[in-house]
């Protein structure tokens, strides 16, 4: 698999990083490692929409590698892509198959289970190095938590081959990541990142000029999972990128507006689908809304949950419609959803003509999933009507 594009990028920042190693890790200046047995992880950041926010202003201070999945802070194996002042990213910039290039880490050939991304912390001299800007409001500060201080542990399977390059991207969910906290107006950082390879291959096409608003939402999904998901530009224009190659749902949603799902899209290696043209854009179509409503409990404080709304097509594909952060005082959360025709169409070849139709089977009907520490519990299927509020509340354990 060739992954040319992050080579050049990756040098050009390596002048103001600098790599430390403890532990057996090694380090050095950031460039491709040529020594006998190393090779060299690339890493760069990318973003998901955010739900309500127009800036969302993280601070990487360092990245941390290592072969152990169950590694602890301070275990042997750790190698380090510190930052010698804190990378300030605006994660909202990093739509549309947009990245931010973090750096290289020469590494010793072999399999890497441990990513653990570093925050700096909001001090008296930099209150706002974390912050964001709620749409229609003014910056404020963006909690971290000490734990998140200390190194999110992210899940990886990397596997560094000698003289080689593996270019991964941290896909940083920022809508998933920000919660509210009570009537405090505090804003909780809870990240939640994908480790994914730097794959060329992805989808691009286009939605109506009309839906260019910042609320519309582009995803692709398996099995009601959402594996990359975008806003359209000002055109309506839309990149999902990287994606690895495969058969997906592509599902558009849109505030007062019903839900389409393209099923059975292919992405194939080293290619950009393209969807449809400009002149073909997907229209979605005005719908009536319901609420769903509730609030979940975990017996831990702050909460630490997420509730989502799925729908199970006719043809038997489950897809995400919504999701959202539940509050991190109180445990509420609440979703807007239409209840108009969801409106599916079959995939065709490159910019071949959609056929939509309205799926009976899945309109106004919406199941609900909450998940807090690795624990799911789900409701429904619920049948929504037109401006009633539906309250499920969720108890964890």
């Amino acid at each position: 698999m060739k992954l040319p594009h992050a080579w050049v990028a990756a040098v050009a920042v390596a002048s103001v990083l600098s790599l430390s190693a403890c532990g057996g890790g090694s380090g050095g200046d950031g460039s491709m490692a040529t020594a006998s047995g190393m090779g060299t992880l690339g890493l760069s950041l990318t973003d998901a929409p955010s739900c309500g926010f127009d800036h969302v202003n993280v601070a990487i201070q360092k990245i941390r590698v290592n072969q152990s999945a169950t590694a602890a802070d301070t275990d042997a194996g750790w190698t380090d892509l510190t930052f010698t002042t804190p990378k300030r990213v605006d994660l909202l910039t990093l739509t549309n198959g947009v990245l931010s290039t973090l750096g290289q880490i020469p590494l010793q050939a072999g399999h890497y289970s441990q990513l653990r991304l570093v925050l700096a912390a909001n001090d008296s001299a930099n209150p706002l190095l974390n912050s964001i800007v709620p749409t229609g409001g003014s910056e404020v500060a963006l909690d971290t938590p000490s734990a998140v201080q200390s190194g999110v542990k992210l899940n990886a399977d990397i596997t560094i081959a000698a003289n080689q390059l593996a270019d991964f991207v941290l896909d940083f969910d920022a809508c998933k990541s920000v919660v509210t906290a009570g009537n405090s107006g505090k804003y909780l950082l809870k990240p939640v990142v994908a480790v994914t390879p730097n794959f060329i291959s992805g989808v691009s096409g286009f939605v109506d000029a009309t839906l260019a608003n910042g609320a519309t939402s582009v995803s692709i999904q398996q099995g009601g999972v959402v594996v990359k998901a975008t806003v359209p530009d000002s055109t309506g224009k839309f990149l999902l990128q990287p994606v690895a190659p495969g058969s997906y749902d592509l599902v558009i949603t849109a505030p007062g507006r019903a839900t389409d799902v393209i099923t059975g899209l292919t992405v194939t290696a080293s290619t950009v689908t393209l969807l449809n043209s400009a002149s073909s854009a997907v229209t979605l179509g005005i719908s009536s809304s319901a609420t769903v409503a509730g609030t979940v409990t975990t017996g831990a404080t702050p909460i630490d949950a997420a509730v989502r709304a799925t729908q199970t097509l006719s043809n038997g594909d489950r897809i995400e419609v919504a999701t959202r952060g539940v509050d991190a005082t109180t445990g509420a959360y609440s979703m807007v959803l239409p209840v108009g025709a969801t409106m599916v169409a079959a995939y065709m070849a490159p910019q071949g003509l959609l056929g939509f139709g309205a799926d009976a089977s899945a309109t106004a009907k919406y199941g609900l999933e909450a998940s807090s520490g690795g624990s799911t519990k789900t409701a429904g299927p619920l049948t929504l009507s037109a401006g009633v509020t539906t309250t499920t509340n969720f108890s964890f354990p």
